[in-house]
């Protein structure tokens, strides 16, 4: 890295501290920074010269301020800052909310601005969001929590995508994360042969992240969780596409995760009544529906990928349940209330 660069680099890191708190104590940014005090003071006056207003704050040590309020030069972002906003602004511009068309002249605002470099890690970003409020975690998902996920791993996720290529990954098993802490398991695993999939799709939905992908070892369309994935280098051959089944990604993930085999629709789907609110219940049906039927009581319909998981999502509610159809549905509440009174007796 030059000596240019480098100090460009640290500018970045300085103004994006001052921009995080309201008063910086000098050492305290020194030792963020791991630069020198006096760095820290000829990088402020840089900024200063670049028509940033900072504050110097009095004190035994001394301090920084950046004055809100004031008219500030062009935004300037790093690399993980201009990701994260790319980020944030695709995923608001495919939400379903009203801002589609501001966040897309947004983004296209924020990428003239951008260096070249930048400019590159930002068109290389293309992610679909699944709209729509969750009704249940997606099945087989064990995570009911969003996962963290390494920007630069999307980034690498979605050029691969765009450029075609053949991806080789070793993929976590549930809970082998936490084991990969012991070196010895670690190292087992990385002397297995990778994973060699074709990259389709980089996919959102509810704060997680999934790439959906055609697997070569086993022939198949697979969705594949981010926070599993570890790259390795470098990457295959080139691929010809193959069309997502059904030709939509959406509703293919949606179809997935519903566990459904080809149309996006819940395997089981029933109805019943609740004595509750109609308003009381509708803020967690997702994509179900809900009919008032009175002060008190309202018909529910909704699905999911089990008559016994969605006769345990309707005892959630607490409330009194009558007019439960289809009679696989009525099934499922016998059976569950079998298993439950069992449980209730070996508990004493």
């Amino acid at each position: 890295m030059t000596t240019t660069t480098a100090t460009t680099s640290r500018l970045l890191a300085l103004l994006s501290l001052l921009q995080t708190r309201r008063d910086w104590p000098g050492p305290i940014l020194a030792e963020r920074l791991d630069i020198t005090h006096r760095t820290v003071r000829r990088d402020v006056e840089r900024l200063r010269e670049m028509g940033y207003s900072i504050r110097a704050l009095r004190g035994p040590a001394g301090g920084y301020r950046l004055d809100a309020g004031t008219e500030l030069p062009p935004l300037l972002f790093d690399d993980d800052q201009a990701v994260a906003l790319a980020l944030a602004l695709q995923s608001a511009a495919s939400s379903g909310a009203d801002i589609d068309e501001a966040a897309v002249r947004a983004l296209a605002t924020v990428r003239q601005v951008m260096p070249p470099r930048l400019r590159h890690r930002l068109d290389s970003l293309d992610v679909t969001v699944l709209p729509g409020r969750p009704s249940a975690r997606p099945s087989g998902d064990p995570s009911s929590t969003a996962e963290q996920v390494s920007p630069g791993l999307l980034v690498d996720l979605s050029t691969a995508v765009r450029a075609r290529e053949v991806l080789r990954l070793d993929y976590a098993s549930t809970g082998e994360q936490d084991r990969d802490r012991d070196d010895t398991r670690r190292e087992s695993r990385d002397l297995r042969p990778p994973r060699r999939i074709e990259p389709h799709h980089v996919v959102t939905s509810h704060g997680r992240w999934y790439l959906v992908a055609w697997d070569l070892d086993a022939d198949g369309w697979r969705i594949f969780r981010t926070d599993r994935i570890t790259l390795r280098t470098p990457n295959g051959p080139r691929f010809t596409p193959r069309e997502v089944p059904g030709g939509e990604v959406r509703s293919f993930v949606s179809a997935q995760f519903k566990g459904a085999r080809r149309a996006d629709v819940w395997p089981c789907l029933g109805t019943a009544v609740l004595d509750l609110p109609a308003a009381a219940v509708l803020p967690f049906v997702g994509d179900g529906s809900v009919e008032a039927l009175g002060h008190d009581r309202c018909r529910i319909t909704v699905g999911s990928w089990s008559w016994v998981a969605l006769a345990a999502s309707l005892g959630r509610f607490g409330a009194v349940v009558t007019g439960v159809e289809p009679p696989e549905l009525v099934d499922a509440f016998s059976l569950l209330a079998v298993r439950y009174a069992e449980a209730a007796t070996a508990s004493r």
